[in-house]
């Protein structure tokens, strides 16, 4: 048995079997475990982990509203990965089109940068992933002075 986040987001989907194909053919996650009989999947990639359910609107499911795509709205999923390459190379092979290109970007964390190479893809349901691999960190460029407190820029 494989250890469970603490945190899993279940993502409602229209067509498991298109999502299936999207999270492990191209994305890179494996199936941990499924209920077919229920149109459920649960997926694992290093730790990272999500639960997809297919929408059935005779099953009483759990949503807050009318589902309208694209699904997700508000929110993406950053996913930590070795390296984007081979993902941005499936993702090219099924002539998959990216919400954002390939980019290195640094984020400023207290007083050192977070650096991370990053795209962004959407799923088959419009769901917002940001696939990245870490750049490691450095400190922090300049600071600036915010009221009195010191803040690295």
């Amino acid at each position: 048995m494989f250890a469970r986040s603490k945190l899993v987001p279940e993502l409602m989907v229209t067509d498991l079997h298109r999502s299936l194909h999207f999270w492990t053919s191209l994305i890179g996650f494996n199936i941990a475990y499924e209920r077919p009989e229920s149109s459920f999947a649960y997926l694992d990639q290093s730790g990272v982990q999500l639960m997809l359910e297919q929408y059935d609107p005779g099953e009483g499911q759990w949503l807050t509203g009318p589902l309208e795509a694209p699904l997700g709205r508000g929110i993406n999923f950053q996913i930590s990965v070795d390296s984007v390459e081979p993902i941005l190379q499936r993702l090219a092979e099924a002539q998959w089109p990216l919400f954002r290109p390939c980019t290195d970007a640094w984020y400023r964390a207290d007083a050192a940068e977070v650096g991370q190479r990053e795209f962004l893809v959407q799923d088959p349901d419009g769901y917002l992933l940001r696939l990245v691999e870490s750049l490691g960190e450095r400190r922090c460029q300049s600071v600036k002075k915010i009221s009195g407190e010191t803040h690295s820029l």
